[in-house]
C-alpha cells in the first residue's frame, strides 16, 4: 500500500524497502476489541488497557510519525479508512486515535532536532496528546518559552506520556506548540459529560512552566523538518482527516445497529418494518451517509493527487477539505436522530444505540463543526474572499 508521501531522508531507499503493514487491514481487526471494551471504558473514563496494547502492538498510534522514526507516515484516504474503522467499532477509541495521532505524528515531523532525539526512537512509542487549539501564554525566555495557561479537551491524555500544547507568545501574538512530560503539568479529572466519555478528555495547567525552543514550533507551520510531503498539510488540515473521518464511522455503525433491530423484529424499528413512510426516510438516511462519505473520500482523493505530485494545496482545496468535514458531521447527526427515533426505547435505553447516539452530540460541539467555518467556506466558494487564506478554521489576510 502506498503511503503517498516521500521521506527526505538519506536512507529513504532502505526504509522504503521494508515492509509495510496493511494499517487499514490492522483497524479493521480491532472493531471487535474496541467495540467488546466500550461500555467498561465509558465507566472508566479513559480506554481499556487491552485496546491500548493493541493500538501499540499494531503501530495504529504511529500513523501519522515519519516513517524515517519508524511510524507509517500514512497518506489522507487510508488514514481515512483507519479512523472510520476504529471509529465504527467505539467513537471514543475513534476520537482518542485521531487526537493522539495527530499530536505525535505533527510532533515529530515539526519539532527540533534535539527534542526528538529524546522523545522518539525508544522502544516503545510514547504517546503524544493534548490542547492544540485554546492557547495558553508563552513567554520568550532565555533560550525557550515559560508556559502559563489552563487547557479543556485533552483528548487521550490519559493514555499519553507527554503533552502538546498551544500557547500564544506575548512579545508576537504567534502560536506555538509546546511539548513537555504530562508530568510537568497539573492534571484535573473533570470529564464528566454528555457523550465520548472514555475520551478522558480531561483539562490541565501549567504555571512558568520552561519549555525550550527544541521542544516548540510554530502552531500553523506547513514546512517539516522530517518526513515528506505530508507535513505540508500542516495540523490543521490532518485535523479535517480526522473529524471527517471518525463521523462517517459513527454514523455507518448508528444505521447498523438500526438494522439489526429491524431484522430481529425488535421494539419500535420491528415494528415500522412494512411502513412505506419509514422505508422513504431510511432510504434517505443510507443516501445522506453515502453521499456524505462520497465526499470526503473524493475532497481527499483529490488531496492525496496533489501531494503525489508533489504541489501544494490550491485554496479552494482547503476550502473543501473543511466543508467535507463540515457536512459529514452534520449528515451524521441528522442519521443519528433518525436512528434514534426510529429505534425507540432501544435508543432509550443504555446500549450500543445510545451511546454512539450521545457520543455523535459530543462530536458536534468541536471548533471545527462550528456553524462560522461553514460560512466561511460559502463565501470562499462564491469567490466573496478574495485575497484570503485561511488560519485554522478562520479566513484572514495573509499579512
Amino acid at each position: 500500500m502506498s503511503n503517498g508521501s516521500a521521506s527526505t531522508s538519506g536512507d529513504a531507499t532502505a526504509v522504503d524497502d521494508r515492509a509495510e503493514p496493511d494499517f487499514v487491514a490492522l483497524a479493521k481487526g480491532l472493531i471487535p476489541i474496541a467495540d467488546a471494551h466500550a461500555e467498561a471504558a465509558e465507566q472508566r473514563g479513559a480506554l481499556a488497557d487491552e485496546v491500548v496494547e493493541a493500538l501499540h502492538a499494531t503501530g495504529l498510534w504511529a500513523i501519522w510519525v515519519p516513517r524515517t522514526l519508524g511510524g507509517a507516515e500514512l497518506a489522507p484516504v487510508p488514514s481515512l479508512e483507519v479512523i472510520e474503522h476504529l471509529s465504527y467499532g467505539d467513537a471514543s477509541t475513534g476520537w482518542v486515535v485521531m487526537a493522539a495521532a495527530l499530536a505525535t505524528g505533527a510532533d515529530a515531523a515539526y519539532l527540533g532536532d534535539e527534542a526528538v532525539e529524546s522523545l522518539f526512537g525508544g522502544e516503545r512509542l510514547l504517546v503524544h496528546a493534548g490542547a492544540g487549539t485554546q492557547p495558553g501564554t508563552a513567554v520568550p525566555a532565555d533560550g525557550g518559552f515559560l508556559l502559563s495557561g489552563s487547557w479543556r479537551f485533552a483528548s487521550g491524555v490519559k493514555h499519553a506520556q507527554v503533552l502538546h500544547t498551544a500557547g500564544l507568545v506575548t512579545t508576537t501574538g504567534q502560536a506555538r506548540i509546546c511539548v513537555f512530560g504530562v508530568d510537568q503539568a497539573t492534571l484535573i479529572d473533570n470529564w464528566d459529560v454528555l457523550g465520548l466519555r472514555a475520551t478522558g478528555s480531561i483539562d490541565y495547567t501549567t504555571d512558568s512552566l520552561f519549555v525550550p525552543e527544541a521542544y516548540t514550533y510554530h502552531a500553523t507551520t506547513e514546512t517539516p523538518l522530517r518526513g515528506g510531503i505530508l507535513y505540508t498539510l500542516g495540523i490543521i488540515n490532518l485535523g479535517m482527516i480526522c473529524h471527517s473521518a471518525w463521523a462517517l464511522g459513527v454514523g455507518r455503525r448508528m444505521l447498523d445497529e438500526l438494522l439489526k433491530l429491524i431484522e430481529a423484529g425488535s421494539g419500535r424499528a420491528g415494528g415500522l418494518s412494512e411502513n412505506h413512510a419509514f422505508h422513504g426516510d431510511y432510504a434517505m438516511a443510507e443516501a445522506k451517509l453515502r453521499a456524505a462519505r462520497a465526499l470526503v473520500y473524493e475532497t481527499w482523493q483529490d488531496v492525496q493527487a496533489t501531494l503525489d505530485r508533489g504541489d501544494a494545496l490550491s485554496m479552494r482545496q482547503n476550502t473543501l477539505t473543511r466543508l467535507a468535514l463540515q457536512y459529514a458531521t452534520w449528515t451524521v447527526e441528522e442519521v443519528s436522530m433518525f436512528v434514534y427515533n426510529a429505534a425507540g426505547t432501544a435508543a432509550l435505553r443504555s446500549g450500543v444505540i445510545q451511546r454512539f447516539f450521545r457520543d455523535m452530540h459530543a462530536g458536534t460541539q468541536h471548533m471545527t463543526s462550528a456553524p462560522p467555518v461553514r460560512q466561511a467556506c460559502g463565501r470562499q466558494l462564491a469567490g466573496l474572499a478574495p485575497g484570503k487564506t485561511w488560519q485554522f478554521v478562520t479566513l484572514v489576510d495573509p499579512s
